[in-house]
């Protein structure tokens, strides 16, 4: 009697395991780089601030911003990650005026579309340092001198919208974890062999030019870790190419993250040690400035590291019309999620707990009626949209 008690229980526990994964079925996961950022809006050289984009936002009527809002529209996204959206304090003035204004509006014939979930923080972009990081003889704490590059303080940040609950009280956030503190972190020097960074500025440097976000995602009872990042471009240095040593440092965080053997010297900044541990579900999202191709001026190693994780899933390589079509002459123009020829943009889902059953990047061929949407640097931004629809499994 008891064993068949018990048998009784496990069927019925396997069923209603079911019938939750049936209930949701699959979701579509996005990255978005859309270049809503105050210097986007101003003449070229102009520098801004946040109150830019917080007027962007104010009235639902910036053209480029609609179109942006339009290609979310298209795709319909149920977690979204957006790069490059400045970090405003008061989220009424910022993300949630975005959601409202142009998200909830319909766009270009799209039907309005609607995120009651978000994360956003702090960013590591444009907090100024005392120090003259880049060695041009003068500190100026703005620029290559702030602990991520930008001009004022939340510059290039990032926000997560969700139609799913967001574990707030469960985020990581590793935006004041010290580079110093990776085993076997890529050095940086000058011509003759010394440290190019002081060894007061060594002693305080992040790691992440923006942040490092595990953002807890609760799907119908089944949690999906975000594993959220916008590494420095690889360029815009020097010979001792610091910056190139730091995108591939900030993109091998997360490969260290999804192992336990090797995650044990990562702390958070709440002082939590250790990365994510088990068969976790994960999606990592962003615009990682590295191209698995081998183009572009990025360090390989930190980017192939990362795609072929054994934790990992990029067999599914998203490919649009448009990029093909732009650039023909390029062997993976197809691939390309920027305008300025390379894959830059990433959905990468772990392999426990997911199939991929589709994915894209929204880049409309030229003979589209949508092509307008990304026809120029203009229209909406110059990175394309990248998604994947995931199958959740047991």
């Amino acid at each position: 009697m008891l064993q068949r008690l018990i048998a009784k229980l496990c069927v019925g526990f396997f069923l209603l395991n079911s019938q939750v994964l049936m209930a949701t079925q699959q979701i579509t996961v996005a990255t978005f780089n859309v270049s809503m950022e105050a210097e986007n809006y101003l003449p070229r050289g102009t520098r801004g601030n946040t109150q830019v984009l917080i007027d962007v936002l104010a009235n639902g009527e910036h053209p480029q911003v609609k179109n942006i809002a339009a290609i979310i529209q298209r795709v319909r996204p149920d977690i979204l990650l957006l790069n490059e959206f400045d970090y405003i304090e008061n989220p009424a003035q910022g993300i949630e005026a975005f959601i409202k204004n142009y998200l909830q509006q319909p766009q270009a014939g799209s039907e309005p579309i609607d995120y009651p979930y978000y994360y956003y923080n702090t960013v590591n972009t444009g907090q100024p340092s005392p120090f003259d990081l880049d060695n041009d003889g003068e500190a100026t704490g703005v620029g290559a001198d702030a602990w991520g590059f930008g001009f004022y303080p939340g510059q290039y940040g990032m926000v997560l919208l969700s139609k799913y609950p967001i574990a707030l009280d469960q985020v990581r956030t590793f935006q004041h974890f010290k580079w110093q503190d990776m085993p076997g972190h890529l050095v940086t020097t000058k011509a003759d062999g010394s440290a190019w960074y002081s060894n007061d500025a060594w002693q305080q440097f992040p790691l992440s030019s923006k942040a490092h976000w595990d953002i807890p995602v609760q799907v119908d009872g089944i949690t999906i870790h975000v594993l959220a990042s916008h590494p420095t471009p690889p360029v815009f240095d020097g010979p001792e190419n610091r910056n190139g040593k730091r995108n591939h440092d900030e993109i091998r965080f997360w490969a260290d993250y999804l192992m336990s053997e090797q995650s044990g010297y990562i702390y958070d900044d709440q002082g939590s040690k250790g990365g994510l541990l088990g068969d976790a579900r994960f999606v990592i999202l962003g615009d990682l400035n590295a191209s698995a191709e081998g183009e572009g001026d990025a360090l390989l190693a930190g980017i192939s590291a990362l795609i072929k994780h054994q934790k990992v899933n990029s067999d599914f390589i998203p490919t649009s019309v448009g990029g093909a079509e732009h650039s023909p002459d390029r062997e993976f123009g197809a691939r390309h999620t920027a305008g300025w020829r390379m894959r830059a943009d990433y959905v990468l889902p772990s392999r426990q707990g997911f199939n991929i059953t589709d994915g894209g990047i929204f880049w409309p061929a030229k003979a589209d009626a949508d092509y307008r949407l990304v026809g120029t640097r203009d229209a909406s931004s110059d990175h394309r949209l990248v998604w994947l629809t995931l199958q959740l499994t047991d």
